[in-house]
């Protein structure tokens, strides 16, 4: 009975700080609640299966680069030198048609680069920017990115509940949405850190070159002012600029 009066007081309360909604039905703010609980407990299959749609809905919805072009040439190539899995996970690569400098990707190996990031930088950055992104899937950051990213959609979505608490069928929108939180998901410093230390570690496996890591954060910070949206600025670029360059000079 504790149990029970325990986890419905933590179901409620979760309701409250992932929706903010005051205007929710009692039934409504406990069915959040336990999603948000459920939430926190995905395995890494019920994982995978919502990055598999949440990445297939962002694919549908953008412009990607056909093989033959340009883009789609450059990014076999790297893919190439990079190889298609990352610690175990299958890793396929797509480039989309935006000026935006960005690139990200999803625990199930779901890996995007913007054609605004591939102009910015040779091949060499753009292997380590990928590097990065592969390591917040290796190291288990992009899991817990999507495990907060489906609490949120949830608790937003439980006035709609059936009222049911098994794992939650998500609309092409939500799964949209849930794909926009994941692109703009903000990992902490050590999280940042870490990333930049397994690129670096990944491109020695694979014997490709450490200094496009440096150049590309040097220009991320230039074309910032500093400090880029595409990563979180804790640390900020110069300063992961400065660490990938500290740890070439003690090779």
């Amino acid at each position: 009975m504790q149990l029970r009066t325990t986890l419905s007081a933590f179901a409620l309360s979760s309701a409250v700080l992932l929706s903010g909604c005051q205007n929710m039905s009692p039934d409504a703010m406990l069915q959040s609640g336990l999603m948000a609980v459920q939430a926190a407990t995905l395995s890494d299959a019920e994982v995978k299966s919502m990055s598999d749609q949440a990445c297939a809905e962002m694919d549908a919805n953008a412009n990607i680069a056909g093989p033959e072009t340009s883009y789609g040439k450059r990014l076999n190539k790297i893919a190439a030198n990079l190889g298609n899995q990352v610690n175990g996970t299958p890793v396929n690569y797509k480039v989309y048609l935006d000026e935006e400098v960005n690139a990200w990707a999803m625990a199930n190996g779901c890996v995007r680069v913007y054609s605004g990031l591939m102009d910015a930088m040779n091949d060499n950055e753009v292997e380590g920017v990928l590097g990065h992104e592969m390591g917040h899937v290796a190291l288990g950051h992009t899991k817990k990115a999507m495990q907060t990213a489906y609490a949120t959609s949830a608790a937003r979505n439980a006035a709609a509940s059936s009222g049911n608490t098994t794992l939650a069928a998500l609309s092409s929108s939500e799964l949209g949405a849930l794909g926009e939180q994941l692109v703009n998901a903000q990992f902490s410093q050590s999280q940042e850190t870490a990333a930049d230390n397994f690129s670096f570690d990944f491109l020695t496996e694979r014997n490709i070159p450490r200094e496009g890591l440096v150049t590309a954060f040097e220009k991320l910070a230039k074309l910032s002012g500093g400090e880029s949206s595409m990563f979180s600025s804790h640390p900020g670029s110069t300063e992961r600029a400065n660490n990938m360059r500290n740890r070439l000079a003690a090779k």
